[in-house]
């Protein structure tokens, strides 16, 4: 975006005022890319406000070689990673969690916006490559390349890694699924 680049020449000239454009522009998708990763929003409006903090200290570096969103995401995704090595939260197994929704509505089906929270969940407890991956390209919607330069990996990588993390996601949620029809049936 040209409005980008403007207020960053802006800012490394001096006028620290042009920061703000930044943040108001990119301050809802930092905070929702944060919650990805926390599941809580006042932890996620406290990490991106560090995330401003780290690209304001980094804006000399940004080169102007990619995209602003692809750097300003990819600063963010690495802070809000060592954020959460440091302070990980206790994550739940995709199966506990369709054990609970089923122990909760034994007559019902799963309504989506369940499913979706579910589907959130295990990706949380992906192993944090494909993770990350995942969350970059479904949940951001990035582009393929967008998603490469923000994780700091080659294409065919972030090719391999949403491939492997959709497989994990598939396979957890088909054996899930499997043993939630033969636990209907049994109690039918």
């Amino acid at each position: 975006m040209d409005q980008d680049c403007d207020d960053v020449r802006r800012v490394l000239k001096g006028d620290i005022s042009s920061f703000e454009s930044i943040v108001r522009r990119w301050q809802t998708p930092l905070i929702n890319l944060a919650f990805r990763f926390c599941r809580d929003r006042q932890r996620s409006e406290e990490m991106a406000q560090d995330a401003f903090m780290q690209i304001f200290r980094n804006l000399h570096k940004f080169r102007g070689e990619a995209a602003f969103s692809t750097w300003i995401f990819s600063v963010s995704l690495n802070l809000y990673r060592s954020v959460m090595r440091r302070k990980s939260l206790p994550v739940e197994s995709i199966d506990a969690l369709m054990d609970i929704a089923e122990g909760q509505f034994p007559h019902l089906q799963i309504e989506q916006q369940e499913r979706d929270e579910l589907v959130r969940r295990a990706v949380a407890v992906l192993p944090q490559r494909y993770r990350d991956a995942i969350i970059v390209f479904y949940f951001r919607e990035m582009n393929l390349a967008d998603t490469a330069a923000i994780l700091g990996v080659s294409e065919g990588t972030a090719k391999a890694w949403l491939h492997r993390g959709r497989e994990i996601l598939r396979g957890k949620l088909e054996r899930r699924s499997a043993t939630a029809a033969v636990t209907k049936e049994v109690r039918i």
